[in-house]
């Protein structure tokens, strides 16, 4: 069999973000796990590639030219700095490729694409003219998100919704001042013919240049009388706008619920001005200058103008002042610019049908959402889906494959041209998968010039499924193999701008879905839940997680980069606060398995740097480790061909087989159901809280003890390989690095071992029968008490001497499994003999005593061993009177807290939590001075 799934391609001038890691590291350990079932999945197929990033790529190169040439592409023009693109590619492409590679990712390199490659751009010309063929690619005028800086359309995951709760200032691309944002300004309309006013507000006072109309809500009373009359614009006395009534209009929004109509500048009045047949306006040139007719604000910047407006409504008389208001403002992720709605003419897709066909795909059960709550967004989004702008106005990118013919009079003389499949009549237009230059017809002959545009970005992106694999060409066997893959595995924030126009694209064009299952992670944000961001300073790099960096070079990153000083200056103090010893070097190891341990099927992640410091000691702890077990494996030690039990084993011994049994099977589990969290956490818990912190230390004395059975000890080698050989290859999809490293190191049986890890079978849950509940509960009872006896210990300065542990039970079950794992407990507590009584019988004396419950209690003898009686008591004293201050003066804080009334409950409650701890510590420091002068005196 065959599984396939494809990498969603990085930009191609872009770097390594956690986002991409978070995927890289689910993929990779899912595609290594696939890869070590070779039983099941004889063929894996994972495939990288990157993405040209129109806009972004578009945008880095512009800003490049400008600063080491001062030109604009213009200067150049669209071959030259188009060329200068590829040469930008060329150098910088694989720069997050090698990050990938660093980060230990098992790609397919040797089929890496580009998706501006020459076969991908031959299947985007081709998926466009079916598409166009069918009716379904059209042109038309309509209210598009755009870009002033860039002068392109934006789709709507290029625009990111800033929302800003009181006025801010912002820098704006082409404004050497800061612009205001976040206020509600209200002006008034004179009313024809009449002494009344209508006042109306908005947050971009500016567009009222380009108002068509003023509307009210038609049930509001105060206005009733008015609709249908007219108004006069304030700075075109000319201008008469008429009052209409639509339900859109909210009657509590700004100072008298009345609202001004642009219909050529904003989404939403474009769609009332359809309805009340409005006309359009547009005042604004692609770079975002005011048109050069316009009076007054002619060729400024529109928030020039927007100063200027203002200045003339009040010099007028009929400006009203402005407030706060809460602002979405939709900026461009690419430039930094606001976008503006504009009404352009563009290429669209037209989605209905398709959408309809991918909703209903997931419906059926055909395509599994997972998590299964995405499916409910799935339905709800493709059931309102618009139809989609295609077309961007840049030079970088796919061009739209559209050519107009216009006729020439002159007769061709010794050229040869010829166009198969075209028929053209005059001042024709027409989609082709072939590029055209010219064409002969009759006695004239066409000159064909392109469309100027450039597709859209996600376009090609939506094709990969299938067009990475050779399509259109049908008997391409990449394409026969691998096409549908089995598995998507991508960010939740691009379900619908890719995975599900991936879908609907692989319907129309193949009739078939392009996976089976889409897995669907959530955002990576910082520890405090908030979205990265480089002026908040919270951005990491996986490479600074993986090699570590310095505060100092932080900051210095911030000053190299462009934001602005007084952001530099935010970012940096959010850096000193999260990162005041800069970020440690944690490995590829321990980031990807730190990624791997959050439940990525949260909407959220909230990735805290110190649980990849965490992880990073576990790596150590698992090579400190591996070197103790390598210690006790004798140099002529071979392990078994296949693991058997032998006889000699112990209780322990049994209870560590029983627990690598259970951590197989929840390997297993959870991995088929992609929660990878519960993987890393079962594999977590077995290394670290059962092997390393109950066996290994249980069995030193085995091999700490001449006389101890060598049969057994024998056994314990065996068990020691065993878990260890497991482990590393249950482990190897998250950490491949340290676990290959260890696995080459490990003694090899008869049948020769798997050349290397990745290729090593993965552990089986029917290969691991050793799954005891009764052995696993037994464990369990025996584990608190080891604590309790620990922790008397402790309490009592002993831990240097192997005491006397006195055990009073009536309970059978507890008896038994003191018993059996009888060396276990006094390895793990460090205890000299365990004596086992009931409860009915005489309490030891020179003893400590918990009462762990009614039918428990542990005793650790005191007297005759390395306890200073008199030292110890002396020193409880002292800790006692210092603790007694402690509580005094908290209690102080408190009361003067609470006589000063000003109601700082959080405080209050946290002195009184002090003190009751305080409280706890001085009675437990008197029950061990009690236990301590009994014995003195005894």
């Amino acid at each position: 069999e065959i599984f396939s799934i494809l990498l969603p391609p990085p930009n191609v001038t872009g770097t390594l973000h956690l986002g991409h890691a978070l995927t890289g590291a689910v993929q990779d350990a899912i595609v290594r796990w696939h890869r070590m079932k070779g039983q099941l999945f004889v063929q894996i197929f994972w495939v990288p590639g990157t993405d040209h990033a129109g806009i972004g790529t578009h945008a880095v190169v512009e800003r490049k030219l400008w600063r080491e040439q001062g030109k604009t592409r213009h200067d150049l023009g669209r071959e030259e700095f188009v060329k200068e693109v590829w040469k930008w590619k060329a150098l910088h492409g694989d720069v997050i490729n090698n990050q990938m590679r660093t980060l230990g990712l098992s790609l397919d390199w040797s089929r890496q694409y580009f998706t501006m490659d020459e076969d991908l751009s031959k299947a985007v010309n081709e998926a466009f003219c079916r598409l166009y063929d069918k009716g379904l690619i059209y042109r038309d005028k309509r209210m598009i998100n755009w870009s002033c800086a860039l002068q392109s359309s934006l789709s709507d995951i290029e625009v990111d919704s800033v929302k800003l709760e009181e006025p801010t200032f912002l820098q704006v691309p082409g404004m050497k001042e800061k612009v205001e944002f976040g206020l509600l300004s209200s002006f008034a309309y004179p009313v024809k013919d009449s002494d009344e006013t209508i006042i109306v507000s908005t947050t971009r006072l500016e567009t009222m240049l380009a108002d068509t109309a003023v509307a009210v809500h038609p049930n509001d009373p105060r206005y009733a009388h008015l609709v249908g009359q007219l108004v006069i614009h304030p700075l075109d006395k000319g201008r008469l706008l008429p009052i209409i009534a639509d339900d859109f209009v909210d009657m509590s929004f700004g100072t008298a619920g009345a609202v001004k109509i642009t219909p050529g500048h904003d989404h939403t009045d474009y769609e009332v001005g359809r309805r009340h047949d409005l006309p359009v306006i547009d005042m604004l040139a692609d770079d975002g200058l005011l048109l050069p007719h316009l009076p007054l604000v002619g060729g400024l910047h529109r928030f020039e103008a927007r100063t200027k407006v203002r200045e003339a409504l009040c010099l007028l008389g009929f400006y009203h002042g402005e407030k706060p208001h809460t602002t979405l403002l939709p900026m461009c992720s690419r430039s930094g610019d606001v976008v503006e709605p504009r009404l352009k003419s563009q290429w669209f897709l037209d989605c209905q049908n398709m959408a309809r066909a991918a909703s209903q795909a997931v419906e059926c059960g055909k395509l599994k959402l997972v998590p299964e709550y995405n499916a409910k967004i799935w339905h709800e989004w493709l059931n309102n889906a618009r139809d989609w702008c295609l077309s961007r106005q840049l030079w970088w990118g796919h061009r739209v494959p559209v050519y107009t013919h216009l006729v020439s009079l002159y007769m061709l003389a010794n050229q040869c041209f010829f166009f198969l499949n075209l028929k053209t009549t005059k001042n024709e237009i027409c989609c082709s998968a072939i590029p055209v230059t010219m064409c002969i017809y009759g006695n004239a002959y066409f000159n064909s010039i392109t469309d100027e545009d450039v597709l859209d970005t996600w376009f090609s992106s939506s094709l990969l499924p299938f067009s990475a694999f050779g399509w259109p060409n049908t008997k391409s066997g990449d394409l026969c193999e691998f096409f549908p893959q089995q598995l998507l595995e991508t960010g939740q924030d691009i379900l619908f701008f890719w995975v599900a126009r991936m879908a609907m694209l692989s319907l129309e064009l193949t009739g078939k879905l392009p996976f089976d299952k889409v897995l669907l992670h959530g955002m990576v944000r910082d520890a405090h839940g908030r979205k990265m961001s480089k002026s908040l300073g919270n951005v990491i790099d996986p490479l600074d997680v993986i090699n570590g960096i310095s505060l100092q070079n932080l900051h210095q990153r911030l000053e190299q980069g462009n934001l602005d000083p007084s952001e530099v200056s935010v970012a940096k103090e959010a850096q000193r606060k999260d990162f005041p010893n800069g970020i440690p070097a944690c490995g590829s190891d321990a980031l990807r398995f730190t990624l791997c341990s959050y439940n990525i099927k949260n909407v959220d992640i909230n990735f805290d740097i110190t649980h990849a410091e965490s992880r990073k000691r576990f790596c150590n702890k698992i090579w400190q480790s591996f070197k103790f077990v390598q210690s006790k494996l004798e140099s002529d030690f071979t392990p078994a061909e296949q693991f058997k039990l032998s006889g000699f084993e112990g209780s322990t011994d049994l209870w560590i087989l029983s627990r690598l049994s259970h951590m197989v099977e929840s390997c297993d589990v959870h991995f088929e159901s992609y929660d990878l969290h519960l993987v890393t956490a079962s594999l977590q818990q077995f290394w670290y809280q059962e092997f390393c912190d109950v066996y290994l230390e249980a069995i030193k004395p085995v091999f700490a003890d001449e006389q101890e059975d060598r049969s057994h000890r024998v056994a314990v080698c065996h068990i020691l390989h065993l878990c260890t050989d497991t482990f590393l290859r249950a482990a190897a999809p998250f950490m491949p690095f340290l676990c290959e490293e260890l696995y080459q190191r490990l003694p090899a049986g008869k049948q020769q071992k798997a050349p290397s890890i990745c290729v090593a079978p993965y552990p089986r849950p029917e290969q691991y029968p050793w799954r005891e509940p009764a052995i696993d509960a037994s464990m369990e009872s025996v584990r608190p008490i080891i604590q309790h006896i620990l922790s008397q210990r402790k309490d009592y300065n002993i831990m240097g001497s192997k005491s006397t542990v006195h055990i009073q039970t009536d309970d059978p079950d507890t008896t038994s499994a003191l018993h059996n794992h009888s060396t276990c407990v006094l390895a793990l507590s460090r205890s000299g003999a365990l004596s086992l009584s009931s409860p009915s019988e005489p309490a030891p004396q020179g003893c400590s005593r918990t009462m762990v419950d009614e039918h428990l209690s542990v005793f650790v003898e005191l007297k005759g061993g390395s306890l200073d009686v008199a030292q110890e008591l002396e020193r409880l004293a002292k800790k006692r009177v210092k603790l007694e201050g402690n509580r005094q003066g908290l209690v102080q804080q408190l009361e003067k807290l609470v006589l000063k009334g000003k109601g700082e409950i959080t405080k209050a409650v946290q002195l009184r939590d002090k003190i009751t701890s305080i409280e706890l510590e001085e009675k437990k420091i008197s029950v061990k001075l009690e236990t301590l002068k009994s014995i003195q005196e005894s």
